[in-house]
């Protein structure tokens, strides 16, 4: 087992230059233990998150409610066809999604505790709604590590909020590496600092090496202090991706026929939409995923439609649609889906369309939504639960977010019970003190 003092020796991951004496505070805790291998057998090596906020409507995409006449519930406001062998039913909006059919491990029956944006959204992250804890990535990260000592474990693409790549109180090198921001022109994202040009690499390394003597030297004072081993870490790597990051950012040796395939470059933007380069992020997944990134999330905002409804949903789906389906497609035929778990959702679903004045009304529903999963060792073509006829509430096959998350580690060969860190007194897990379970009926 490599321990983290093996690491520090070897100089190995971890990411950023933050203040050193603001990191190094007494009250930050170190593991209690330090990880160990996976005692189960993993399915996959690293997790793509598909982070659609703001609730996209599963009525009008992933879970068909014919239409009953009912004014208060009319069901599916947009056309269903079934796809595959399996006879998955999958909105017209979203067709290139839909040739995947067979891949889609489809879950009806998602449901969590709050229908407020910024609670959901940090629940669907750390597990928790009220408190600032470590995100999904950072914890999967503190369990596994990265496959590449040149790149960080934890990539956040078109960040939208801190609490999407917070390590909090874990230790600083898990925390993700945003790049790009919520609306920004991924074309011109990068990581921040990353490369310099005020020194050549061998000044810098000679530079870098005299401010890690005096770093060991205190570190020797101090050997069970892991923000202080945090921050020694993360300096290296930053020093290592120079080389490395900006030629997966580099899109310009991949061919005009993928760059279609990936719609890189076509922004929409209609109605409450933001204009995005969604493609750009899949493509850019991909490139990660290839270089063995840990976990990837990708945002995609602007789901949450009160009025025009039909209108912007639409216009979500068009922009996300066909980069999802040629990321889904290029992992496949390169090998990497069966190893790769991909999950699709959003914060919480949509209870139907209310007619308000002529205005499409649609409002926020925590009790019943859908999450789909691919890759990974998931049953593809495969609906696990379901909610009721009207889609406002799960009634079978219930998964709540700390479910989700404890078959998240559970693919990945993590006991989300073992997967812990002591901090203030208490044990700290993703899926929290409360009673979590994997839902294994969504394995092969």
């Amino acid at each position: 087992m490599t321990t983290r003092r093996t690491m520090l020796q070897t100089a190995s991951c971890g990411f950023g230059y933050l203040a050193l004496q603001s990191l190094c505070q007494p009250s930050l805790a170190s593991p209690a233990t330090e990880t160990d291998t996976p005692t189960i057998q993993p399915r996959a090596k690293r997790v793509i998150f598909l982070c659609m906020s703001g609730g996209p409507a599963q009525m009008d995409t992933f879970d068909y409610k014919p239409q009953t006449g009912n004014a208060k519930h009319p069901g599916s406001v947009f056309p269903f066809k079934q796809y595959g062998e399996s006879g998955m039913w999958i909105s017209d909006l979203m067709p290139e999604t839909a040739k995947h059919a067979d891949r889609l491990c489809m879950i009806n029956g998602m449901h969590c505790d709050t229908g407020n944006h910024a609670q959901s959204f940090l629940q669907m992250h750390t597990g928790e709604r009220l408190r600032k804890r470590p995100s999904m990535g950072s914890w999967i990260t503190y369990g596994l590590g990265t496959e590449n000592e040149n790149l960080p474990g934890f990539i956040s693409l078109n960040a939208s909020k801190p609490a999407v790549y917070s390590s909090e109180f874990l230790p600083t090198q898990f925390a993700g590496t945003p790049i790009g921001t919520n609306g920004e022109d991924m074309s011109k994202a990068t990581i921040r600092d990353i490369v310099g040009s005020h020194l050549p690499q061998d000044a810098k390394r000679r530079q870098l090496d005299f401010v890690q003597s005096m770093n060991r030297a205190h570190l020797d004072n101090r050997v069970t202090d892991a923000a202080l081993e945090g921050v020694i870490e993360s300096m290296e790597l930053a020093f290592r991706m120079q080389s490395t990051a900006p030629e997966i950012l580099d899109l310009s040796d991949e061919s005009e026929e993928t760059l279609q395939r990936y719609r890189v470059g076509k922004k929409l933007s209609v109605g409450g939409c933001k204009p995005t380069d969604f493609g750009r992020q899949c493509l850019l997944a991909r490139r990660f995923a290839e270089a063995g990134v840990r976990f990837i999330e990708l945002n995609h905002g602007g789901w949450d439609q009160h009025t025009n409804h039909r209108r912007d949903l639409q216009a979500n789906c068009e922009t996300v649609d066909a980069p999802i389906a040629a990321m889904l497609e290029d992992l496949a035929t390169r090998g990497l889906l069966d190893e790769t778990l991909v999950v699709w959702g959003g914060e919480f679903g949509r209870p139907g369309l209310t007619p308000d004045d002529g205005k499409d009304e649609s409002g926020h529903n925590e009790k019943g939504f859908t999450f789909w999963l691919a890759g990974g060792g998931v049953k593809g073509g495969y609906v696990h639960g379901k909610t009721n006829e009207t889609g406002a509430r799960a009634v079978e096959g219930k998964v709540h977010f700390r479910d989700l998350h404890a078959t998240i580690l559970h693919s990945l060969g993590l006991d989300h019970q073992a997967l812990s860190l002591h901090y203030e007194g208490r044990t700290h897990r993703l899926t929290g003190p409360d009673e979590a379970k994997v839902v294994h009926e969504l394995f092969v």
